[in-house]
């Protein structure tokens, strides 16, 4: 009788630390995935300190198509287009920066074009399913500012891996900056009122 009351303490002590150890794997799975991706670095970072973020509604797509024939050819296939820009002043920063973007496409995503040079960074990555790109992420760096460029939706391979290797990517992401006048007027123009203001 004590034997069998033993046997079944263990097995339910067995049980309920299966079930725990279960429970905080599934706990840190999901915070590491959920820390990896795209929305959580944009949500993370857009209200830090000197960053720039734009998440382009749907019904503007159009408005930005005319940035250039290669713009024009993605947008018509896009479902979400965001672009953040980020200070990355410091070594630490920019080591901190890259190792986070190379968490989110470590994961699933197969990089297509990537340069290096010391901690500066150039590097497009895409994700697929079946014969067409899904994902692209578009990450610049030159330890000095940051950039992310994403879009998603239905896209040619053929097309994405040619734009990546002759640079169209950068050239869309400056239209983007132009189109948005993301030199943030409303701060600026506040800044040159209050010198005006000093000057008089």
């Amino acid at each position: 009788m004590l034997q069998d009351l033993v046997h079944l303490m263990t097995l339910t002590l067995y049980a309920m630390l299966r079930r725990t150890l279960f429970l905080f794997c599934l706990t840190l799975l999901i915070s590491c995935s959920s820390y990896n991706s795209i929305d959580s670095f944009y949500n993370a970072h857009k209200n830090d300190n000197q960053v720039t973020a734009v998440r382009v509604p749907r019904f503007m797509l159009s408005l930005i198509s005319n940035i250039s024939p290669e713009m024009k050819s993605l947008v018509g296939n896009t479902k979400d287009l965001r672009y953040m820009q980020f200070p990355s002043a410091t070594p630490a920063r920019t080591e901190f920066l890259n190792k986070q973007m190379n968490g989110i496409t470590g994961n699933s995503f197969i990089e297509v074009y990537r340069k290096n040079d010391n901690l500066k960074r150039n590097v497009v990555s895409i994700r697929e399913k079946r014969n067409a790109v899904k994902e692209i992420l578009i990450y610049n760096n030159n330890a000095v500012n940051g950039s992310f460029l994403y879009f998603n939706g239905n896209f040619d391979p053929v097309k994405v891996r040619e734009m990546a290797k002759s640079d169209e990517f950068q050239k869309l992401g400056d239209g983007l900056i132009d189109q948005f006048n993301m030199g943030t007027p409303g701060i600026n123009s506040q800044e040159g009122d209050n010198q005006s203001d000093g000057g008089s």
